[in-house]
């Protein structure tokens, strides 16, 4: 299939491009750039004039939930949501069930993926044997298999002797540790943070701290194997503090933040809806704060969503009762442009390489740029469109999302993956 998209403003940090510019595509690849290109014959033409066009987007932490928890969510539809959303690539999460700790699972997911996925899908496999941070997963079959990271997220592997040999092991494949960063000593019980709020409401809380000391400690044994770890789902201003840190002395680690930690307080919690209760909880203004300015320095390499779907079921009762985690896909472009960059808080050019460019070179995964010669994965965004969220509308299986009514500004217009277009506003 052949695709031009015409007249968008292109934006690609990899080439550090910002023009207006056609974009032709050929056989699935980035074909062609320029001003006023001739469209060959047959080729259908999207006209993008007043619209962003940029590498597409790659959602480095997601939970597709299958096989296993089809109810919340399965790879048909989470790619769905992914491609409505603006994303071109999705990286899954190994805590299905069965867990993802060996090649047959991936081959399952992959299979699953070829058939029904609407956007890529590269699986993380468990570090654990089933996640129970007592014995290895099978890591080389799962790294020849296809998978691109190894993280037991939702869980934190505590044995700090198993997670340096789990270093180690994944070493010569190149694929890095992702950390879920969580202390369960000191977070057992919890459910917000702990500070002014989860006084006044009288909830169960979790200090700050049972991040940053996870964080830390996968530094040192970073620093010590040599291996490099990601930091999934950062959320404090400590563990801004300590990456900012260990980069400037040269340890291989890098970090994610979610567009929810990223946007919203503990004081959201004070509304009781159990949409506000995720894994690491939502923190404080100050957390908030260092969490955009690490974003924007390159402190913190990338955002993800962390699309964690659940039944209703999960999210009602009382609240300490409720599930961890929020859907992501489908609001989190719209959240970030509204609420960072319209605001001035973030470059368009920043969001847009936390997005593609730097997820790509983290993970060495193809697409990341608008070179040609690279598989056509575009994402498309109009800066100009109005939305308000309505979960009823999701792709996704669930809705357990807090950002339910609000009211939005800019957000994606088109989705391209491998020259074919996924999704368009129906606008």
């Amino acid at each position: 299939m052949s695709l031009m998209i015409r007249s968008g403003r292109v934006i690609d940090p990899a080439n550090n491009v910002d023009a207006v510019q056609d974009v032709l595509v050929e056989n699935g690849k980035i074909s062609r750039l320029g001003r006023c290109l001739e469209a060959p014959a047959g080729v259908e033409v999207v006209d993008a004039t007043g619209k962003i066009v940029c590498p597409g987007f790659i959602d480095m932490h997601v939970h597709l939930r299958e096989p296993g928890q089809e109810y919340k969510e399965t790879v048909a539809t989470g790619t769905r949501a992914a491609a409505a959303g603006g994303f071109t690539a999705v990286c899954c999460m190994a805590n299905t069930s069965p867990v993802n700790d060996n090649g047959a699972v991936t081959d399952y997911i992959l299979a699953k993926a070829k058939v029904e996925g609407l956007v890529r899908v590269y699986p993380i496999g468990a570090v654990t044997r089933n996640l129970r941070g007592e014995a290895l997963a099978e890591l080389a079959e799962l790294a020849e298999s296809g998978c691109v990271a190894f993280s037991d997220d939702g869980k934190c592997v505590m044995n700090a002797g198993l997670y340096r040999r789990a270093m180690e092991y994944t070493l010569p494949f190149g694929a890095p540790i992702i950390s879920h960063a969580e202390d369960s000593t000191l977070s057992a019980g919890g459910s917000i943070n702990e500070g002014v709020v989860s006084t006044e409401l009288g909830l169960p809380s979790q200090p700050s701290a049972a991040e940053d000391v996870m964080v830390a400690r996968d530094i040192l044994l970073a620093e010590l194997t040599g291996a490099h770890v990601h930091i999934a789902h950062a959320s404090t201003a400590g563990t801004v503090r300590l990456v900012r840190d260990a980069k400037a002395r040269g340890i291989r680690v890098t970090a994610e933040v979610t567009p929810h930690h990223l946007v919203l307080t503990e004081d959201a919690v004070r509304s009781w809806d159990a949409n506000t209760k995720m894994a690491p909880p939502l923190r404080t203004k100050r957390d908030v704060e260092a969490l955009i300015e690490g974003l924007a320095d390159g402190t913190i390499d990338c955002i993800a969503t962390d699309h964690a779907p659940h039944a209703l079921s999960e999210k009602e009762g009382e609240y300490d009762h409720a599930a961890f985690g929020i859907v992501g896909l489908e609001t989190a472009v719209a959240v970030v442009l509204d609420r960072l960059v319209r605001s001035g808080h973030l470059p368009l050019a920043t969001l847009i390489a936390r997005w593609s460019r730097d997820p790509a070179r983290l993970l060495s995964l193809p697409g990341g740029t608008l070179s040609v010669g690279a598989p056509a994965d575009i994402t498309v965004l109009d800066l100009d469109a109005d939305t308000t969220v309505d979960p009823a509308r999701f792709h996704s299986r669930s809705r357990n999302t807090p950002f339910g009514g609000w009211q939005l500004r800019g957000g994606p217009w088109m989705t391209v993956v491998g020259g074919t277009i996924a999704r368009v506003d129906p606008r």
